[in-house]
């Protein structure tokens, strides 16, 4: 689980303020907050599961947590970087009812002919960046056996919501969670020594690696995911100086963690490799493993400390492990709580040869720092692999806050075009009130209910129409309100996202070349917004090399340039492919 922070005793922090809050709001719809930047938000405390009635505490007690590594004041987009200091935040006010509601009913009109006075953009295919992977989620800590034990219904449902390319966001990727909790690890018991033979439940003996497995076999059966990978949140405790699966403690046998049971570094890479394994006899082989979760933390749940020194002589071991072990999974890391942590173990990576070479895929998440800019040294792919945000379930598109489904879609927009990253994720799929009850997932099961969040939607119209291999090219827009990334996919089609976080609709002439894209191309508009989920819109075409149409306020749309764009993605994972 995303390091969950718990709140500290009688605290609790203010919403953040959000870099791109609503312009419409005046002045005298301002207040003042104070806000604490140096309190983290996290995912919340739930019930351990197989945890042997050991209960996580709840949300709202803040967890205390101990950075390994000194750092400066939260940069997460919208947080107040000084403690205490008073800041001016716009309150979440909407906009006048029949404002509100000709937003959401606007229509998404394209022309093929140039409308007047319209704003200018650029999409130019001779320039190009990185390659996309995909787009996803966990279903770690149980999510996944709940949607197990669902109802058929409810099961399809949440499913669909999640991955299906026609009528859900078409996500393409899963990240699981290697448990070494009590009722659902491989290894529950020490074999004695490092190097006495160990003994590995099946995951039949497991739940299922906690409903994981039976969630990544329904993904790939119905929707032909097949990019899936796992982080450990830490080793089994008796590999580790604390001998506990909480509360931090090093893994025995790296830099400074001397153990009097000896060196267990090749034993937790045989650990890893086993998980792997135990999933490619399962028909899912994962695409790559990594060894630890946000390691700067000392936390009440899973957690493991490693200092980037530590992990890169780790990644030593499990490197070569995974090498001869016959598997196509590949090594990952590291997880890290943020990218300003990002930075440092990636450095770390970098400067050890073995390290660097079996390092196929540097991960983190957003929580202490956006990912914005590209890693310093770092050539390889990078993805950002948890994010959320932590209040009272709320699945709007567009009501101010740090978790609506315009702030989302900024997010992944900036982590695509700053980070240039490879794949963007959120924390997890799905999550029910009882587990939490906030927005630490995209959709939430209620009963019989499944409800999608405008989250959701957000990352629908990037990943249905953005697909794995598609390459990132030029584009840019002559009006600053308008955030705007492009992408041609292996098949030829050009999806073109669009975001316009003003107050009016704004006419766009879009001028297109170097991606091969003919004259008389169809241009299929799908627009998200207060009253749209990825709605398809009337069509226009190519002529001249260019098309023009008018975005809506607040609003999301993607225009795919050729065919739909959305159904089966072609190349599941290109950074391996």
């Amino acid at each position: 689980m995303r390091s969950s922070r718990q709140r500290r005793a009688g605290v609790t922090p203010e919403r953040p303020a959000q870099r791109h809050l609503a312009p419409w709001l005046s002045e005298e719809h301002q207040v003042t907050a104070t806000l604490t930047s140096h309190l983290p938000a996290g995912p919340a405390h739930r019930p351990r599961p197989g945890g042997g009635g050991r209960t996580r505490r709840l949300r709202s007690e803040r967890r205390a947590v101990q950075p390994l590594l000194p750092r400066g004041a939260s940069r997460e987009p919208g947080a107040a970087r000084d403690q205490g200091r008073k800041v001016t935040v716009l309150d979440r006010i909407r906009r006048p009812a029949g404002a509100a509601l000709a937003a959401a009913t606007a229509l998404l009109t394209v022309t093929a002919v140039p409308a007047l006075a319209a704003d200018t953009a650029t999409i130019n295919g001779a320039t190009t960046y990185q390659t996309i992977t995909g787009f996803g989620a966990s279903e770690a800590f149980g999510e996944a056996q709940t949607v197990m034990n669902a109802s058929s219904s409810v099961q399809q449902q949440a499913l669909s919501l999640l991955y299906s390319p026609a009528s859900g966001a078409g996500l393409n990727i899963l990240r699981n969670w290697i448990s070494a909790d009590s009722g659902s690890t491989i290894e529950p018991n020490s074999p004695g020594s490092p190097t006495a033979t160990p003994t590995y439940l099946p995951m039949s003996s497991t739940g299922q690696d906690a409903g994981q497995l039976w969630f990544a076999q329904q993904i790939k059966a119905d929707y032909g995911v097949t990019n899936v990978f796992a982080d450990a949140w830490t080793a089994p405790a008796f590999m580790k100086t604390n001998d506990a699966t909480d509360n931090g403690g090093a893994l025995c046998g790296t830099p400074s963690a001397t153990c009097s049971s000896g060196d267990w570094r090749q034993a937790y890479a045989n650990y890893l490799v086993q998980y792997a394994k135990d999933y490619a006899a399962a028909g899912v082989p994962l695409t790559y493993i990594g060894p630890e979760n946000e390691a700067n933390l000392s936390t009440s749940y899973d957690s493991m400390q490693l200092t980037p020194a530590q992990t890169a002589n780790f990644l030593d071991v499990l490197g070569p492990t995974l090498a001869s072990s016959g598997l196509s999974t590949k090594m990952e890391c590291c997880a890290t709580e943020g990218w300003d942590y990002a930075q440092q173990y990636a450095a770390a990576i970098e400067a050890d040869p073995t390290a660097s070479a079996d390092t196929a895929v540097f991960t983190s998440h957003g929580y202490t720092e956006a990912p914005t800019t590209p890693l310093s040294g770092w050539s390889k792919p990078a993805w950002e692999t948890e994010w959320s945000t932590f209040e009272s379930w709320d699945p709007a598109w567009d009501d101010g806050t740090d978790a609506s489904g315009l702030t989302w879609a900024q997010h992944i927009y900036q982590g695509l075009t700053g980070a240039n990253l490879n794949a963007f994720l959120y924390w997890w799929g799905s999550t029910t009130p009882a587990e939490n009850g906030d927005n630490e997932g995209l959709i939430q099961i209620n009963g019989s209910t499944v409800t999608a969040s405008g989250r959701l939607w957000a990352f629908a119209n990037y990943s249905r129409y953005v697909h794995p291999g598609a390459v990132r090219i030029a584009a840019t827009s002559s009006n600053s309100a308008v955030d705007l990334a492009a992408f041609k996919n292996t098949d030829g089609t050009v999806a073109v996202v669009a975001l316009n976080t003003g107050t009016s609709a704004d006419p766009i002439t879009y001028s297109v070349s170097g991606t091969g894209t003919p004259n008389g191309a169809t241009v299929t508009p799908y627009l998200t917004n207060s009253g749209s989920d990825v709605a398809a819109q009337a069509t226009t075409s190519v002529s001249g090399g260019s098309f023009s149409a008018s975005i809506p306020a607040r609003s999301l749309v993607t225009y795919v340039l050729g065919s739909t764009g959305s159904g089966a993605c072609p190349h599941p994972n290109p950074d391996t492919d």
